[in-house]
């Protein structure tokens, strides 16, 4: 009798502690698998949505509001007008290969960012250091060519991360950095798994393992999440599906908003796109509300310039380039084109640049524009469009922060070339004073809307599936990240 009480008793306990057990593994799904895992040398954002503040930090890093917050450095002085920035780095800080962080790693990843050979994709963001001196091995300085009061927003960028000149030429494949996750393996068109770095120098994470699943096909993706095969899609490609989970009380549908300004792109090298009337025609034979309904199910805000709407200093400009395919077709016909006009409209692999193509194509057909689809994959897009500049029109969403600058840059992927906006960015990057940055951001929106650079769509949403019980995934995206640092299950 007093044999089977305690069998009885040990079995209430384990009951007990089992249920008490609270889960620590994750599994992420994405659509897109990275080409690589070093984020400071490839432009996919799926690099940073695996890496950044996972396995990588910055001087500082971007929380959910868009803040910017301490990182590697503690704090920071500026000085001289917001030319010298002086860091002052955390202590006790390794690598997850064991080796020591310092100032000189800082040094040697922004040097590197910088250098002649760089391989970083944001590598004009870095033209403007003259220097970085190491201090002390716990204190870094930067000087700057002139004052910049949006500096600390750089070591926030996924580019900027801190990397190891001992392991930096296997980060590509086997990453190794200062955070909270560190790299297991790399299982290429399947998975990655992380697991807790024993040694990380801050706040340990509750998740004692991730994986990031590659799942691209929306109705795959779907299969996954309500099987339980994915715990939580946070960028989920089938909005379509978002209804069955919100009316499923095992799940949660997790709606924000991204930094990503999705637009169509158009090579502004290429005649006869090169002429602002073409440009213009192409603007207004899209019908925004199109788009967001048929390719996003209603989800998404329409945008007419490259900055997103809930910024403070955004202008709404979509009435520049609203729907009238009338115009179009009158627009075409000064501009002296011969229809059918035909061009070459490139899709990397995402659902939303898929679905708006198609519809886009259908569209622009009706004006007189013929354009043929080309579906890549992303290492082909990467390659001939954003590389090589070969292509008419791509759609593509752009999910940096803070990176209208791009159009200063008249060797990136679409080709604008303007002086006067080239002149109006390194001004607004030499000043400080928050009043005179709005009056020329909202002068920056207006000049590329005006000129009709490219065809802007929509402020692409951030929609997320998630088991009920899991907790700290961000609702909006103010970069490109999965940061899991602070996701746990409950009871």
């Amino acid at each position: 009798m007093f044999k089977r009480l305690m069998l009885a008793a040990a079995a209430i306990a384990l009951s007990a502690g089992t249920a008490l057990a609270v889960k620590d593994t994750i599994t992420i799904g994405m659509q897109l698998e990275p080409p690589i895992l070093d984020p400071t040398a490839g432009a996919a954002a799926a690099i940073k949505e695996v890496t950044y503040a996972n396995v990588f930090e910055g001087l500082t890093r971007v929380v959910e509001d868009g803040s910017i917050k301490p990182g590697l450095a503690k704090s920071w002085d500026v000085t001289d007008g917001g030319k010298v920035w002086t860091f002052h780095l955390q202590t006790g800080v390794t690598f997850q290969d064991g080796t020591p962080f310092s100032a000189s790693d800082v040094k040697f990843s922004f040097d590197r960012a910088r250098g002649p050979n760089s391989p970083n994709a944001q590598k004009p963001k870095y033209a403007e250091i003259e220097s970085v001196d190491v201090i002390d091995p716990a204190t870094v300085r930067f000087t700057l060519k002139h004052p910049d009061g949006n500096f600390i927003f750089v070591t926030a960028l996924g580019d900027s991360v801190i990397v190891s000149p001992k392991t930096v030429d296997q980060d590509k494949t086997h990453p190794v950095g200062t955070g909270p996750f560190e790299f297991v393996d790399w299982v290429k068109g399947d998975h990655i798994d992380l697991k807790r770095y024993a040694g990380y120098w801050g706040k340990k994470p509750a998740l004692a393992k991730a994986t990031f699943k590659f799942v691209a096909d929306p109705n795959a993706a779907f299969a996954a999440v309500m099987s339980g095969a994915i715990d939580a899609y946070p960028a989920f490609p089938a909005p379509e599906t978002l209804a069955q989970f919100k009316s499923n009380p095992q799940f949660k549908v997790i709606v924000g908003t991204t930094q990503g300004e999705t637009i169509m792109a158009i090579n502004n090298r290429n005649k006869p796109l090169s002429d602002v009337r073409v440009r213009e025609a192409i603007a207004h034979a899209i019908n925004r509300k199109d788009i967001i309904d048929g390719a996003m199910f209603g989800y998404g805000t329409p945008i007419g310039t490259h900055f997103p709407p809930t910024d403070p200093n955004y202008v709404d400009l979509t009435g520049l380039s609203n729907y009238d395919p009338a115009l179009s077709k009158k627009l075409l016909a000064e501009a002296g084109v011969t229809t059918p006009l035909k061009l070459r409209l490139a899709l990397p692999p995402p659902s939303y640049a898929r679905r708006s193509g198609e519809i886009i194509q259908n569209e622009l057909k009706a004006v007189g524009i013929d354009a043929t689809i080309t579906n890549m994959e992303w290492a082909q897009w990467l390659s001939q469009v954003f590389k090589q500049h070969d292509f008419d029109l791509t759609i593509v969403s752009h999910t940096e922060a803070n990176d209208i600058d791009i159009y200063a840059r008249p060797d990136y992927y679409f080709g604008y070339n303007n002086p006067k906006f080239q002149h109006l960015i390194q001004t607004l990057q030499a000043t400080s004073d928050p009043a005179e940055r709005a009056k020329m951001l909202k002068e920056a929106q207006t000049m590329i809307a005006k000129d009709y650079v490219n065809a802007y769509l929509f402020q692409y949403p951030k929609l997320g599936v998630a088991n009920a019980h899991i907790q700290g995934l961000w609702a909006n995206a103010p970069n490109q990240s999965n940061d899991l640092t602070g996701v746990s299950w409950d009871q």
